[in-house]
């Protein structure tokens, strides 16, 4: 009897254990740091398929999306401080429910517009300037087997993809690099956006690959998400995979451990 009594009581330490092991990752993961898998190309060659990175939580404060299953029981947000334009930010899709990361291109009150692939904020056009070429192979990427899109497609499978590549800089300094596919993409020319108070506007790095603010949310596309959407900002990549699992230590990408996303 006595061994038996001893053995429940192990196993109930143990479960006291595994819940409060729980209750911990839960609070780090909503109030921290979440993790976060990039899954597509739409922001190359900022983040690559298969990087992983900690979103920074206490950046822009909190609202019912820093919980796991949109659980947090209030509205708007907690502690907020506004997002800098150029963040690399991680938001809840506001249709379908999924998390996009993006870089923010427009404030509340701003006006934006595309043509002939350069940005135009408040009616002045964003500078690029030509910072060559960004290559890859033509091969599956990811979990999901993700083929690149070329500008110097068609190419065969394992030949070398290659898309064009500008250094923009937004009004205040900040510099990205943005690629080039097509010459005339169905988002490099559009009608003037201007941002609702309380919204944001977003875009991909990799620009006619990414289904971003450009695009209504009626054809999939992001439009303009509310700042209760935001979950956090990408600031540190700190590992990435080019195959198919991180378990492929082959594929691993040990240049990009720990680099900071500009």
């Amino acid at each position: 009897m006595a061994s038996t009594a001893k053995n429940d009581g192990g196993i109930v330490e143990t479960i006291k254990t595994v819940v409060y092991a729980l209750l911990i990752a839960g609070v780090f993961r909503t109030l921290f740091f979440q993790p976060f898998w990039i899954p597509s190309g739409s922001m190359k060659d900022t983040l690559l398929i298969g990087d992983f990175l900690f979103v920074n939580k206490m950046a822009y404060g909190y609202s019912r999306y820093s919980c796991p299953f949109s659980a947090c029981p209030f509205d708007g947000r907690l502690f907020f401080s506004e997002p800098e334009r150029g963040d690399v930010v991680v938001f809840r899709h506001p249709v379908n429910g999924s998390d996009f990361i993006k870089r923010l291109i427009g404030l509340p009150g701003d006006t934006v517009q595309m043509r002939a692939g350069v940005v135009y904020l408040n009616g002045e056009a964003v500078p690029q300037e030509a910072a060559g070429q960004f290559s890859e192979l033509y091969e599956q990427q990811g979990p999901m087997g993700q083929l690149p899109r070329c500008e110097n497609g068609p190419v065969g499978q394992g030949d070398i993809c290659t898309k064009s590549k500008s250094r923009e800089t937004l009004p205040g300094g900040r510099t990205h690099d943005v690629l080039n596919i097509d010459t005339n993409g169905a988002g490099d020319n559009t009608d003037v956006f201007t941002v609702p108070a309380g919204h944001y506007f977003f875009m991909g790095d990799n620009r006619d690959n990414s289904q971003d603010s450009r695009f209504v949310q009626a054809v999939g596309g992001v439009g303009f998400v509310p700042a209760d959407h935001l979950i956090g900002r990408a600031d540190r990549i700190m590992f990435s995979s080019a195959g198919r699992s991180m378990l492929y230590f082959w594929t691993w990408r040990s240049d990009r451990f720990f680099k900071a996303v500009e």
